[in-house]
């Protein structure tokens, strides 16, 4: 399995902290963002290989970070340079699969989410089910839900539909960007794209995906701490307290 990690956007709600430098590689306590995920998911042995996809301004910040990590890291830059012409998460994804010629499972993750919980518990739930899984996390306020990919499951956790930033949410369950193809479902990625799927959020793949095959939907065990803006920056280099096993 290979990990592809998302960090292509701009994020210019944090500027001026990441004006000339990648959200993924900012500190929380004494890790990056980045290696908090990297080192939790290299400890589960799944993973033989991480691609990181990134804007061309910050591609050498990432390749400078991979020189001091241990594992198999490969940065690929899109070759956008401006928040305005950013490809969006979707063409990132299939830039990726086709720069690299990835045939692979593959663990998709946004490079910009802190986690409380260890990701191990997400990869043993897609062994069990033998198909593409995300995971699921119950929101009470639905105002925020217009923001956020929304799902809905039946007993058996499958998907049985998704949407990118409703207007009208049709369940609590929203979706991080937390996601597992099997090799197949990777390799339709560039289907889902003709097919007129969204390509700025990442889960608008997974919402085509669910209506072409099975996909489920794993309860989040844990926390995730998205950081927005400045303010929620400091909330959680002041709470975190790192990944709890």
């Amino acid at each position: 399995m290979k990990c592809l990690i998302l960090a292509a956007g701009y994020a210019t709600r944090l500027y001026p902290l990441t004006e000339n430098f990648p959200k993924p590689l900012l500190k929380v306590g004494d890790k990056t963002i980045l290696d908090w995920l990297v080192d939790d998911i290299d400890s589960t042995g799944m993973v033989d290989g991480y691609i990181v996809i990134s804007n061309h301004r910050f591609a050498g910040h990432f390749r400078d970070w991979a020189a001091t990590k241990s594992q198999s890291i490969t940065i690929v830059d899109d070759g956008t340079g401006t928040n305005e012409t950013r490809l969006g998460a979707v063409r990132d994804i299939q830039f990726a699969i086709d720069t690299l010629n990835l045939d692979d499972d593959l663990l998709v993750i946004a490079g910009d989410n802190v986690l409380d919980f260890s990701l191990s518990r997400f990869l043993d739930y897609t062994r069990c089910k033998g198909t593409s899984c995300v995971m699921r996390f119950f929101v009470e306020d639905r105002s925020r839900l217009t923001k956020c990919g929304v799902l809905e499951t039946d007993g058996n956790d499958l998907i049985t539909g998704m949407e990118e930033k409703p207007a009208q949410p049709k369940s609590n369950w929203s979706c991080p960007p937390f996601y597992y193809y099997t090799k197949a479902d990777a390799r339709l990625v560039a289907r889902g794209i003709e097919a007129g799927c969204g390509t700025d959020a990442p889960g608008s793949y997974i919402a085509w995906l669910c209506t072409q095959t099975a996909v489920h939907a794993m309860e989040m065990p844990g926390s995730r701490y998205d950081i927005g803006n400045l303010e929620s920056y400091r909330k959680v280099c002041s709470e975190y307290k790192g990944i709890i096993r």
